[in-house]
């Protein structure tokens, strides 16, 4: 059985939820505000999908990859840099080098414009200090795509030189400085026919795998959950932080144990997972649906979410932002950012991102 596309699920879950609750769908919603400034939140339109964010080394740009629903050579699929001064987006520059060091040897060559970009990671690459930034991708294949990140002409650019093809979706990744990396596979139990079938349930559906240089893929064992989505490491790599979506869960795991040692939960569906300058855990999330979207559109309209700061050691998380009262900022939250005094937050969907500020 084929994975179903990512956006494809999260519509069926959509529906699921309202058949779980046994509530009729509700009349369709408002539109979203308009761009700009909306009392403490500024509307930053100009972008398409942007699922995941990373921040650029000298703090100023954020790179975007453009999701456009898991579809690659999608007008507007891709990587942009957003600056941060002049609010402005731009097509990220890509070249391609190719070397074998950099993924599987048996990579069939760079995906070029079919890159349809989902979860990413940046990090150091601890032979040579390369900063890798690897990239889900969906288009033309299932694969994570390993480009260099550099700075050129006072650009930043990056440089495709790998890749891992895989058989099973990929959602998110957390590079590793020894060129591997750890990434999760939301629906590969429903793929082997072994998890639930689709809607929102909390019961195992997939589970997170790590890739090693010259050893490739296994699973982790222990790391079956509800919907794995957003994953990160921590510095020194000893722990694993990954979201169980449909759960509405936070799991934290030993690497060098082997075992999970902390489950957090919160009161909405955390996305994706991001570090801040202080060290500690932001996740964001949808909390639920608000109504149909048009008929036809193709994507669920999510609009109430939350972000959470989390401190990893305690496993404790509280309040960063909450939608509730404020309006239709975004639909589909998927991640959260902190730049400076600010949080940016992205989503699965729409042109928007949305700046909120950061009271650390």
């Amino acid at each position: 059985m084929k994975t179903l596309p990512l956006l494809t699920f999260a519509a069926i879950a959509t529906a699921g939820l309202i058949q779980a609750q046994g509530k009729a769908p509700q009349p369709p919603q408002p539109p979203l505000v308009a761009c700009g400034p909306h009392g403490d939140a500024e509307i930053l339109c100009g972008t398409r999908s942007p699922e995941d964010l990373e921040l650029t080394p000298d703090g100023k740009f954020l790179i975007v990859p453009q999701f456009v629903n898991g579809r690659g050579g999608a007008t507007g699929a891709g990587l942009t840099l957003f600056d941060i001064a002049k609010k402005t987006y731009a097509k990220m520059p890509v070249t391609v080098d190719p070397r074998k060091d950099w993924g599987d040897p048996a990579c069939p060559g760079s995906v070029g414009d079919m890159l349809a970009p989902h979860g990413t990671s940046l990090a150091k690459r601890s032979s040579g200090g390369a900063m890798q930034l690897y990239v889900v991708n969906h288009g033309g294949r299932q694969s994570m795509e390993l480009f260099e990140l550099k700075q050129v002409s006072g650009n930043w650019t990056a440089i495709w030189h790998g890749c891992v093809v895989v058989m099973q979706d990929y959602n998110d990744v957390a590079a590793l400085p020894d060129g591997g990396y750890i990434a999760t596979h939301p629906t590969a139990l429903q793929a082997a026919g072994r998890g639930p079938g689709g809607g929102l349930s909390p019961q195992p559906s997939g589970f997170v795998s790590r890739w090693t240089p010259g050893k490739g893929e296994a699973e982790i064992p222990g790391t079956r959950a509800g919907y794995p989505n957003g994953v990160v490491v921590s510095a020194d790599g000893r722990y694993m932080y990954f979201n169980a979506w449909t759960a509405k869960e936070v799991h934290k795991y030993d690497l060098k144990e082997g075992k999970e040692t902390g489950v957090l939960k919160l009161d909405f569906m955390p996305d994706n997972l991001t570090w801040t300058d202080k060290h500690q855990l932001l996740a964001a999330g949808v909390k639920g649906t608000n109504g149909e979207c048009p008929a036809g559109s193709g994507e669920p309209c999510i609009q109430g979410f939350g972000v959470a700061e989390i401190d990893p050691a305690k496993m404790t998380s509280k309040m960063v932002f909450d939608s509730q009262g404020k309006g239709a900022l975004i639909g589909g939250v998927s991640v959260a950012l902190q730049a400076g005094n600010a949080v940016y937050i992205g989503s699965f969907q729409g042109d928007r991102l949305v700046k909120v500020p950061y009271k650390k």
